[in-house]
């Protein structure tokens, strides 16, 4: 099967001059985790790079920026310029493979050197409510080496441990009890809002104040480790949530599956 037959071809493009204000407001209104980035050169837009909910928690929260209020920070400082992309007739498992050894979410589809459409890691999970995944249950890709931090950690401790581990999202521990979820796009929106509301002389003082777990979701879904695939997809697809904590039959937290462990399954599965 070829990528154009899964990709969104209704592409939400944002300006690199406009400020990451904008550019969340455009994500929160499409629910969207990433937008490709353009430039309009003789009234003909360019693609020039791609930005992510992970990209805006990154560069708001480091120190490098220092007071810089949000609407300082403009969509060609945050995006990523080192593009990957795709063209619209390539097999859909060699992008597959790419999405996987790269550990990105989304990759531009080009067709005659101009943008037309992009894929996305949902956009494979389509693939998994076929028959061929009903045998496989989610305690056979979850992941069990789970990491959490405490709802009373900083806030700026949770964006370097996903920065560093490379992940989207993180589990809220309180009283050794699952208490939410934290992901970029929480970060994203809590440091955009402090940076609003705090005076640039008490930026670096007060940022050390967020706590993690005044910013995570606490209204957390969980998917059973003996659910099928195809379930787990059908309440992606549902939820447009792209992680669930695994409980086990005693309600214990056990893993933690995502879109990637799906992509890795397809990638496996439709290639053998």
């Amino acid at each position: 099967m070829k990528i154009k037959n899964i990709m969104s071809e209704n592409v939400v493009s944002i300006d690199k001059n406009l400020n990451i204000c904008d550019c969340l407001r455009m994500m929160y209104k499409d629910n969207l985790s990433r937008i490709p980035v353009t430039s309009t050169n003789e009234n003909k837009k360019e693609l020039v790079g791609i930005i992510s909910e992970k990209d805006i928690a990154n560069k708001l929260g480091s120190v490098k920026y220092g007071d810089l209020a949000p609407s300082h920070f403009y969509v060609s400082t945050v995006m990523i310029k080192d593009l990957i992309t795709v063209d619209a007739d390539d097999d859909l498992t060699d992008v597959a493979k790419i999405l996987i050894d790269k550990n990105i979410g989304a990759i531009p589809v080009m067709s005659d050197g101009e943008m037309t459409g992009i894929v996305t890691k949902s956009d494979f999970i389509y693939l998994c409510k076929a028959k061929a995944y009903e045998k496989v249950k989610v305690k056979d890709i979850m992941s069990t080496d789970l990491i959490s931090i405490s709802a009373d950690d900083r806030l700026v401790h949770a964006r370097k441990v996903i920065m560093d581990s490379g992940i989207g999202r993180l589990l809220i521990s309180e009283d050794d009890e699952l208490a939410g979820i934290l992901t970029s796009k929480d970060i994203a929106k809590a440091l955009v809002s402090f940076r609003k509301h705090t005076s640039g002389k008490h930026m670096a003082a007060k940022i050390k104040e967020l706590r993690a777990g005044d910013y995570m979701s606490s209204n957390v879904q969980k998917i059973s480790a003996e659910a099928t695939v195809p379930e787990l997809a059908d309440a992606m697809l549902e939820t447009g949530f792209n992680g669930y904590p695994v409980v086990n039959s005693q309600d214990q937290v056990v893993g933690i599956v995502t879109q990637s462990d799906l992509l890795e399954l397809i990638y496996e599965i439709e290639t053998q």
